[in-house]
């Protein structure tokens, strides 16, 4: 699609040139199965164990404790089930966030209904959950923290610091596990320096095809696995590991520019869809100043988000109107800000990538004013 203006980088980014060499390569010429151990196979497993260390680098950790997944919800269904259920004897509450992705609350909803108690943090006005509040909910029956990195509507920086302390204060049994979905390549991720004991990415947030996902599990840390195979990964995570998308992933984050001068490109960017956008008397800011650059969440008051986007993508402008995972429902996360149903319902979600510009904040910009000047409003 050319002549478009994508702003909906949350939800997916396009795939690198880097990362579809790579993924070629994987599949064209190394294409044996790494369990396999003649020559075919072994040079398929060298490229697994090439890409362990690229993502090993970039979180700072060690190769030995990153497993493959399917994505963001698999790596994220892993590391909270296979946490609670190998902690179950240990303690009964779980601790977590009313605004966490679904593949977080829905996960932890299950195991509520199986007799867990589960607390969820209410965030401040500005998405935030407070470390007085993780403090007062982390107990020495909690077995299981679980708080995302940052906010995948709104782009709140949560306190996963905070978290850490509070498990180790309490003296709880606690494992700390951490969705960094939509923070990895965008925020310097060191996991010793966050005290988390499990972190969660995917790939096609950071411009790798769709269908590949990192469960960091520290080392010495036992989960519980909820799929069962040929022990691939240690067992954590069996099945037969999908090279093509391992290694697209390597060259995906190969290709990262680093992470301070992107923010600061970014930065510039989002203050400048913020100065046009605000210019505009009927939108409002509902993403918090200190929200990452990557995500600007806004309201175009009193004109609907579905009809919003159809009208947008009639104009090529392509945006959310939240999550991609929650299908026009109503946005939770802007409800637990204490926002009203007329602003939530006309939300828009901007998020953006290395490769927008100021002239695709233009076009958003002149179509959403041309929006308001032809569409009824609500």
């Amino acid at each position: 699609m050319e002549n478009i203006v994508y702003l909906d980088n949350s939800a997916t980014t396009k795939p690198c040139d880097e990362a579809i060499e790579y993924m070629n390569n994987a599949v064209c010429k190394t294409w044996g199965n790494p369990s396999s151990l003649h020559t075919v196979g072994i040079n398929a497993e060298e490229l697994v164990f090439s890409a362990k260390e690229v993502c090993a680098k970039a979180i700072g950790c060690r190769s030995d404790e990153i497993y493959f997944t399917s994505g963001g919800t698999e790596s994220n269904n892993l590391a909270i089930t296979g946490a609670v259920n190998s902690r179950a004897k240990r303690g009964n509450r779980i601790v977590t966030t009313e605004i966490e992705h679904p593949s977080v609350l829905e996960t932890i909803k299950a195991l509520e209904q199986k007799g867990f108690e589960v607390v969820y943090l209410k965030p401040d006005n500005n998405g935030k959950v407070s470390e007085e509040a993780i403090n007062g909910a982390v107990n020495k029956n909690t077995i299981l923290v679980s708080i995302m990195l940052v906010n995948n509507e709104i782009g709140t920086v949560q306190p996963i610091k905070a978290a850490a302390k509070a498990i180790k204060a309490a003296g709880a049994p606690a494992l700390l596990h951490c969705d960094a979905v939509q923070g990895f390549g965008k925020i310097n991720i060191k996991v010793n320096e966050l005290g988390v004991d499990l972190l969660t990415f995917s790939g096609h947030k950071i411009h790798a095809p769709k269908g590949i996902g990192v469960l960091y599990k520290k080392k010495g840390v036992n989960i519980a696995p909820v799929i069962f195979g040929g022990g691939q990964q240690d067992s954590v995570r069996p099945g037969t590991e999908s090279v093509p998308l391992i290694y697209a992933l390597e060259g995906a984050i190969r290709a990262l520019p680093n992470v301070e001068e992107a923010n600061k490109k970014m930065q510039a960017l989002c203050d400048y869809a913020k100065e046009k956008l605000t210019a505009t008397e009927t939108v409002s800011l509902n993403s918090p100043q200190d929200a990452i650059p990557y995500i600007l969440n806004v309201s175009v008051l009193g004109y609907r988000s579905e009809t919003l986007l159809h009208f947008l993508d009639a104009q090529g402008v392509f945006v959310s109107s939240g999550s991609a995972c929650s299908k026009g429902k109503l946005s939770y996360t802007l409800s637990a800000l204490g926002l009203d149903s007329k602003r939530i319902d006309s939300a828009l979600r901007i998020s953006f990538s290395r490769d927008n510009t100021k002239e695709d904040i233009d076009k958003l910009c002149d179509a959403i004013i041309l929006a308001t000047k032809k569409l009824k409003r609500a």
